[in-house]
């Protein structure tokens, strides 16, 4: 087994590295959208941030790519960033040569720094965005120091407070439908009322009472001046009815109500900061729509409108390819149509090519063939490392399998499995050859559930299944476990504890009981007298020419103790006492 297919582990920061933020875990959805957690020091949690790297991201491996962070809505959730969830964000940026940047969650946050905690938040959103994950992604995620911000609503004035109060770290920013003007009269209200509705969260915990500092530290119009130097864009409706509303009873008024509301407080606010931009000769690209409320179809319709200023700020072609496709490739790519289009050329990969598509990537050798590799399979494959990983080339398509519960695809040197209740994991070497030994998923182990993780304190590894986790090392081979017999072994320490690893699997005896061998003894179980250990030794060969669990004393009902002189177990019927080498036996 090698560490260089373990999926990064969950590391629960100490107090002394809490200063600093890292990425604690990483999940690849595909082989180019990333969900990863970030542990945030100001806000003392990991926070999910979701990426979709940028299009040249697998073809040139050394590159780095510019920053556009995508800010949510008033009411963004913890599972998923609306641009992706209610809008098109990762189909849209497919061809695009942007790491774009989706953090989950904030809901309510503005994303600003809060006075105080609230409804059970530590609020520091701004702190994160710009002094903790920026450091991150430029440094393990191949990100560059030229950056975009965008939003809409509650992100749109967002973006406009990040790039104004941080002077120097975006080279654009773009509101949709953003509240612009957070001071005017009335605008404080409406956002106590919009907060509130959304989450129950008190805009006074947030920036203190209407007329304070932070109200006037955190408002586009009065930030106006700072933002010279970067390249804008705002857009807002009208608040009437457009091609994506619902006609009320009333002519151009949509059943939106809330919607329509909240376009027109957007609109005015909007203008009003495009006059204050005027006014002190700052350019912004404003688009005022003649129709339209505060929904999701007209955002997703400014993003794609507004990329073109976006990728001429961040300096990055308006993507596109001209690429062709040729050979076997074309063959698999052909037949596969959910592939959607190219997005590279071909370009090597460990002895054979491979060629980026919208939805997966198309790996050929001679020794292997042509196959797709895509989806949460595919997202697996990139995180361990892909066609340089131990791994290899895949060496068939992904299927289904006969349980209708999950699907495979196999590699050169082991598979990924994946349902959707366990996820998508590699299963290789020892592991692969016991786990199908029992069955595969048919077996009494089920699906993987987790990567092959190396054990901790000596050298060996561990995978875990639905049923029980199997053990490898070396010198023991690898074997499953599960229930009691695996509760005992975790009390007892695992293989760092007296028994180490085990060396056989877990085996019936009688009055449906069952044992597992390990290195330094095993462990036994019975319904009548639970899970308990026995090591080898003088007591345990006492035991033994008594006839284990079939003689006399039955099975144990306690592990070895100290007593005084030396040790004793307990069995359901006697017990065992060694002193100076000696065994005593004792019936009852």
């Amino acid at each position: 087994m090698t560490a260089a297919l373990l999926a990064p582990a969950l590391v629960v920061p100490t107090q002394a590295a809490a200063a600093t933020a890292a990425v604690q875990r990483v999940e690849w959805l595909s082989d180019r959208r990333v969900a990863m957690w970030v542990f945030s020091p100001a806000m003392n949690t990991p926070i999910q941030v979701q990426m979709l790297l940028a299009r040249d991201w697998n073809s040139h491996p050394d590159a780095t790519f510019p920053l556009l962070l995508m800010l949510d809505g008033l009411r963004a959730q913890d599972d998923e960033n609306g641009w992706t969830k209610d809008a098109d964000a990762e189909v849209f940026y497919a061809d695009k040569n942007v790491n774009v940047v989706l953090p989950v969650g904030g809901q309510a946050s503005w994303y600003s720094d809060w006075i105080s905690p609230d409804n059970g938040f530590t609020y520091k959103w701004e702190t994160f965005l710009t002094k903790e994950l920026i450091p991150v992604l430029e440094r393990d995620w191949r990100t560059s120091q030229v950056r975009g911000v965008q939003g809409l609503s509650m992100g749109g004035t967002a973006a406009m407070n990040l790039a104004g109060r941080n002077p120097g770290l975006m080279k654009y920013a773009a509101s949709y439908s953003g509240l612009l003007t957070t001071t005017t009269l009335g605008m404080p209200q409406a956002i106590q009322f919009a907060n509130k509705d959304a989450g129950g969260f008190d805009a006074g915990a947030m920036w203190g009472p209407p007329g304070g500092p932070e109200w006037a530290a955190h408002d586009p119009y009065l930030l106006a001046e700072k933002l010279a130097g970067v390249s804008m864009y705002v857009s807002s409706g009208s608040g009437l009815a457009g091609t994506h509303d619902q006609l009320s009873t009333m002519p151009l008024i949509s059943e939106n109500w809330a919607g329509t509301g909240l376009e027109i407080l957007a609109r005015m606010s909007t203008e009003n900061f495009v006059a204050k931009l005027e006014k002190l000769s700052i350019p912004v690209q404003a688009n005022y729509r003649p129709a339209g409320t505060h929904t999701w179809p007209y955002w997703d319709f400014e993003m794609r409108q507004s990329w073109p200023q976006a990728a001429a700020a961040l300096g990055t072609d308006p993507g596109g390819t001209d690429c062709t496709l040729g050979g076997a490739i074309e063959a698999v790519a052909t037949a596969a149509g959910w592939l959607g289009g190219c997005l590279t050329a071909e370009y090597p990969a460990a002895g054979g090519v491979v060629q980026d598509f919208r939805n997966g990537r198309v790996f050929h050798s001679a020794a292997t063939g042509a196959h797709a590799v895509a989806g949460r399979i595919g997202g697996t494959y990139a995180g361990v490392g892909g066609p340089d990983s131990p791994l290899g080339l895949p060496t068939g398509g992904e299927h289904g399998l006969p349980d209708n519960r999950g699907r495979m695809q196999t590699f050169e040197h082991g598979s990924i499995y994946w349902t959707p209740a366990t996820g998508a994991h590699v299963v290789r070497g020892a592991i692969l050859d016991a786990w199908g030994r029992q069955g595969f998923e048919g077996g009494p182990a089920g699906y993987p559930v987790a990567a092959e993780a190396p054990t901790p304190s000596r050298e060996g590894s561990v995978q875990s299944f639905e049923h029980g986790p199997i053990f490898y090392s070396a010198a023991t081979g690898a074997h499953r476990l599960e229930g009691f017999i695996l509760d005992k072994y975790a009390e007892l320490g695992f293989e760092n504890s007296p028994l180490g690893f085990p060396v056989a699997e877990e085996a019936p005896l009688k009055d449906f009981g069952r044992y597992a061998r390990f290195e330094g003894g095993n462990i036994y179980w019975s319904p009548l007298s639970g899970a308990w250990s026995v090591r080898h030794g003088a007591l345990a060969d006492a035991w033994g020419a008594q006839g284990f669990e079939n003689g006399r004393l039955g099975y144990p009902v306690s592990d070895e103790f100290t007593v005084p002189g030396g040790t004793q177990q307990n069995f359901q019927t006697g017990f065992i006492v060694m002193r100076d080498g000696k065994s005593e036996v004792h019936g009852v």
